[in-house]
């Protein structure tokens, strides 16, 4: 019986990869013992790192500045001309993206890395450091971007660069995507355009994600290297309730504001039914191998039929572990009223869930509706769902991120994961991408700072993903013919 077309290329991309992981984990390369690269590659992956954070990327400034910044650096690496391109929307010039190319041996789809290069906004007083410097104190370095994304720019472009220079020609061209938009929602988001608008300079067989990757470090352990294969999907709704209003001398039983508190109220108090994906299911059961005591126990038996709801009940108290469990909705705004001296027309609360791929957006209303218990506050959609299907957790894919996180980090795991947030791999996934998340960066998971005030990551922790992109890199360069 025959496999459908897409069973049966990604059998193929699964061969390929056992292969790959082989060729990985049997010291095909060099330094495999070391976990840091050469220095003058660790120099140089510094130097973009710190020219990238001292552009501000955000949404108001755009992506083009760091966008030529990267083609420049690939150029004067020497990439020819026709293998970098910068390109931008017409209506948003100001949001470019750059596409390098590392030339194959042979004429099979590529592989291709996206990566973003926009950062959220960072205010100067709200940070101890500049946020647009690297900055270097007591072995971190602070920056926006440092974590999100750009350190894991710099790596790709240093891996690449690396690779150029070492004269390795790899089996299939390496593409690598640096986009605009990521962050803002994106009115002009790169990934999505580039796929709409030039397929023929980022078409692959198989799309790596760093920024959907994460490599977790708790009480100063390493724990795991996560590959990403599924992202929850992102649906906002908004709760609003309304009434005649009047004078704040004549309080009435309907006043808006406290209808929808009441409502939150209950809102806040609920929680979705446990839903485990075979990613999240693949999850808990590796997680479980390097945890101990009760939180060992409970992974298992949240795998179990029944399950345990003790073992649920703990579970979903740890943040990191209930995002994994189910769907959840949060109130992320809230406005009303419009005088301080009369009653409120008006109650406006902004709900944000994240969705277990699989389950319906209309469901969840309707299970904030029936949970709210007030017919006078009606939910709508304000930015709706994008679905995208899940990649398989193969373990053909896991194989071959073991053999590198191996190579580098004995007794660091492997896990397939589920991101609880968004990435640009939805759109490589909606067109029938096989899409996955991989990084080798760590980060405390106590202390993510993504986002946040004084984000940073250690000066080690880059100097290894330098080094960890570089090897998954030159890991898929040893690919076998044959993809299509």
């Amino acid at each position: 019986m025959s496999r459908p077309p897409a069973e049966a290329r990604f059998a193929r991309i699964g061969r390929w990869l056992v292969l790959a992981a082989l060729s990985a984990s049997s010291g095909a390369h060099a330094q495999t013992s070391m976990t840091r690269p050469p220095q003058r590659f660790e120099a140089l992956g510094r130097d973009i790192l710190s020219e990238l954070v001292a552009i501000n990327s955000t949404h108001a400034h755009g992506s083009t500045v760091a966008a030529q910044a990267v083609a420049a650096r690939a150029l004067a690496a020497g990439f020819a001309s026709a293998d970098v391109h910068v390109l931008a929307p017409a209506d948003h010039p100001e949001q470019a993206n750059v596409v390098v190319r590392l030339r194959g041996r042979s004429g099979d789809r590529p592989v291709l890395y996206i990566a973003h290069l926009d950062v959220v906004e960072a205010r100067r007083e709200d940070w101890t450091f500049d946020p647009f410097r690297l900055t270097e104190q007591e072995g971190w370095l602070y920056g926006r971007g440092t974590i999100d994304m750009k350190g894991q720019d710099a790596a790709v472009l240093t891996s690449l660069i690396r690779l150029k220079q070492e004269g390795v020609v790899p089996a299939r061209d390496i593409i690598a995507a640096f986009t605009a938009d990521e962050e803002a929602g994106g009115d002009a988001n790169g990934v999505a355009w580039l796929f709409k608008e030039h397929r023929d300079l980022v078409d692959a067989a198989l799309i790596v994600n760093p920024d959907g990757g994460e490599a977790a470090i708790k009480q100063g352990r390493k724990l795991y290297v996560a590959v990403q294969t599924s992202e929850k999907v992102f649906v906002t709704f908004a709760l609003e309730t309304t009434d005649k209003g009047g004078h704040s001398s004549r309080p009435t039983a309907d006043n808006p504001i406290y209808r929808l508190a009441a409502g939150l109220d209950r809102l806040a108090k609920f929680r979705f039914p446990v839903h485990l994906t075979d990613t999240t299911r693949l999850y808990f059961g590796r997680r479980a191998d390097i945890e101990s005591g009760p939180l060992q126990s409970d992974m298992r038996a949240i795998l179990r039929t029944p399950q345990d709801p003790a073992a649920v009940e703990r579970l979903s108290s740890i943040v990191e572990t209930n995002v994994q469990l189910r769907t959840t909705c949060t109130t992320t705004m809230i406005v009303g009223g419009h005088a301080e001296n009369a009653l409120p027309q008006r109650a406006r609360a902004t709900v944000q869930c994240r969705v277990i791929p699989g389950e319906s957006p209309d469901s969840v209303a309707a299970t904030i509706s029936a949970t709210l218990a007030d017919p006078k506050i009606v939910v709508s959609v304000m930015t709706p769902a994008t679905p995208a299907p899940d990649s398989p957790p193969a373990p053909a894919i896991l194989a071959m991120v073991e053999g590198v996180t191996r190579s580098m980090w004995p007794g660091v795991v492997v896990l397939p994961a589920m991101s609880s947030g968004a990435s640009d791999s939805i759109y490589t996934r909606a067109v029938g991408l096989p899409s996955y998340g991989i990084d080798g960066m760590f980060d405390d998971l106590d202390d993510g700072r993504a986002h946040g005030r004084d984000e940073r990551i250690g000066v080690v922790a880059f100097a290894e993903e330098l080094e960890f992109t570089y090897r998954l890199m030159r890991a898929m360069s040893d690919a076998p013919s044959g993809i299509r």
